[in-house]
């Protein structure tokens, strides 16, 4: 019997908090709350797939994703890469680390700086990395446009000369530009048309086999998620509710949570029919979150226990974790029967 292979992570985040503070006054301003942004989430990423981060808008996941790279301090946690934790680097050690870990930001037309060009936008992180110049840097410019399914000669536009779906390419571009082993993809597509996200997801996918790149992959859209991913973190309110491999997930969710977000995927055949779980009330403040599980004031199946006690995040088995009241109950009445 052929042994399982054990897979090196690159990326482990352990207990990653970011509050972000509210201050009343002026002058004497003072701490009167914290928005909880992220609070306390915990993953890793294995080197060379894709995770896929999900989750309802302001969940908290570009948070996380920013935090990882240090573009926005954490307020506490550890995140390591390769045996760096990036929150205790000093500058100069980040800044070398800076090549390691690149993002793909959401917005095509925002991310890219008007007023320069697009070889200019490519070839500034290989002048700031010191990796080429002159007519290295050029050349280097010139690949990448072309591994990225554009021309050489469009080096010399403007990005507002550019569709949505190649102002991306040029965001995916400039990530490459300095060789990185780690992508975060924050929304890559979701500004783009859907026969454009095809498009680029192919490309990712393309890429990451060419080059052996690693990535996080945040979006909203449990489809394009399990397209790419090849496991899936499932997020809701700062807290990660629910992580194992993509088929698992969508065959047998645990978490009500998951289980409503994936009633919600259109089919495209008309003979099917679905379920709908439709959830009460919004979201609550993440200024005030609930007390308990976070996610029992709109849960259906919620218990007395849920309004009061935090749900552990325990591994129910290959690599399957989930944090719900249910599941530990439910696995051990079908023990028992």
């Amino acid at each position: 019997m052929a042994k399982a292979v054990k897979q090196e992570v690159l990326l482990e985040v352990k207990d990653l908090v970011k509050h972000f503070p509210i201050r009343q006054g002026i002058i004497f301003s003072k701490q009167v709350g914290a928005v909880q942004a992220v609070d306390g989430i915990s993953f890793d990423v294995n080197k060379g797939e894709t995770l896929g981060l999900v989750g309802e808008s302001g969940c908290g996941k570009t948070t996380a994703g920013r935090c990882i790279l240090r573009l926005i301090e954490p307020t506490s946690g550890q995140v390591w890469f390769d045996g760096k934790n990036v929150p205790d680097l000093p500058k100069d050690e980040l800044r070398e680390l800076r090549k390691e870990m690149q993002i793909i930001f959401q917005d095509p037309y925002g991310s890219l700086n008007p007023r320069m060009t697009v070889g200019d936008i490519i070839g500034e992180p290989l002048h700031i990395h010191k990796i080429a110049k002159g007519a290295a840097k050029e050349t280097r410019v010139r690949e990448i446009l072309e591994t990225v399914g554009l021309s050489a000669f469009h080096a010399r536009r403007f990005p507002h000369e550019f569709s949505g779906g190649q102002r991306q390419r040029i965001g995916i571009a400039r990530a490459l530009a300095v060789d990185p082993r780690l992508i975060i993809c924050d929304e890559p597509v979701s500004a783009l048309d859907v026969s454009i996200q095809a498009q680029v997801i192919n490309l990712l996918q393309d890429l990451q086999e060419e080059f052996g790149l690693t990535y996080l992959f945040i979006a909203h859209d449990l489809s394009v998620v399990k397209h790419i991913s090849d496991r899936v973190a499932v997020m809701y309110l700062g807290k990660i509710v629910e992580l194992t491999g993509k088929a698992e997930l969508y065959r047998n969710p645990k978490h009500p949570y998951t289980q409503a977000l994936l009633s919600a995927i259109p089919e495209a055949d008309p003979t099917i029919k679905k379920e709908r779980i439709l959830l009460k009330g919004d979201v609550p403040s993440p200024i005030n979150p609930p007390s308990g599980c976070r996610f029992h004031t709109r849960c259906p199946k919620a218990m007395d226990i849920c309004k009061t006690q935090d749900p552990e995040f325990v591994d129910t088995g290959d690599g399957h974790f989930v944090a719900c009241h249910l599941v530990p109950a439910a696995e051990s009445a079908a023990k028992l029967a």
